[in-house]
Parts: structure tokens; sequence; C-alpha cells
């Protein structure tokens, strides 16, 4: 709900899907889930809180940081569950992203899926309109 309220005062007039996204390298991700617990990516642990996409951005951010990148994976996760840790912030072309400041507990993924690419270097998005 912090996430529809935070979107409302901004100006936006529709409510934002609860469902958000984490492109993660497979190895780490598989790594997580034996340890319960994602603190995230290096860039993650850089900035101090984990960087997520809605479904409107994961695509350009795959492309922007993830370009030509193998063995990747896309987790959903549902935005509701994660509380007041997950606030969207400006950023990119002032958009909202989701962030977390806190870890996450991969049993709270609703979908993990393979990104593989495409032979013009681009990833494979599942349908994420579900």
């Amino acid at each position: 709900m912090a996430a529809l309220f935070i979107a409302r005062r901004r100006g936006y007039s529709r409510p934002m899907s609860t469902l958000i996204y984490k492109i993660v390298p497979a190895a780490l991700w598989r790594k997580a889930e034996a340890q319960g617990r994602f603190d995230g990516a290096p860039v993650d642990l850089t900035d101090g809180y984990i960087h997520f996409s809605t479904a409107a951005q994961v695509r350009e951010t795959a492309a922007r940081h993830f370009a030509g990148q193998d063995d990747l994976v896309l987790v959903a996760v549902d935005g509701e569950t994660l509380g007041h840790a997950l606030r969207y912030e400006v950023s990119r072309g002032g958009d909202l992203f989701p962030h977390l400041y806190a870890p996450l507990d991969p049993a709270l993924a609703v979908r993990v899926v393979p990104l593989p690419l495409e032979a013009n270097g681009a990833h494979r998005f599942p349908d994420l309109s579900a």
C-alpha cells in the first residue's frame, strides 16, 4: 500500500502493480536460496538497498545493466509482502523505482525464471502481464 500512496502523492493516477522484478545471476540466486537470504548483488551492496524494477521498467534495466550477460534469472516478488522496507524512489528519467532496504527472503519469490539471450543479444522475457 505504501507504493500506491507514494505514487498517488507524486501525481500518478493508476495504482502500481504489486509485482516487482530483480534480475540476478543464476549462481547468486541459487546461493541465496541455499542460505535463505538474498543481500543483493554487488551494486546493491554498494548502494545500500536491493534494486528492483516494475514490469514496465525491467526490460530497459536489462538492456542498460545486463546487456549481453547470460545465465541470469528474473525473480518476481509481490512488493506488498516486503512492508515498509520497500520504498519507491525517483531514479532513471524521474521514474519511481522499487528499492528494498532489507535482505530478501528467497521464499518470497513468486516466480523465478531463466532470462536467456536471444541471437541479437537482447534478453527474452516471459509474459509479465500476469
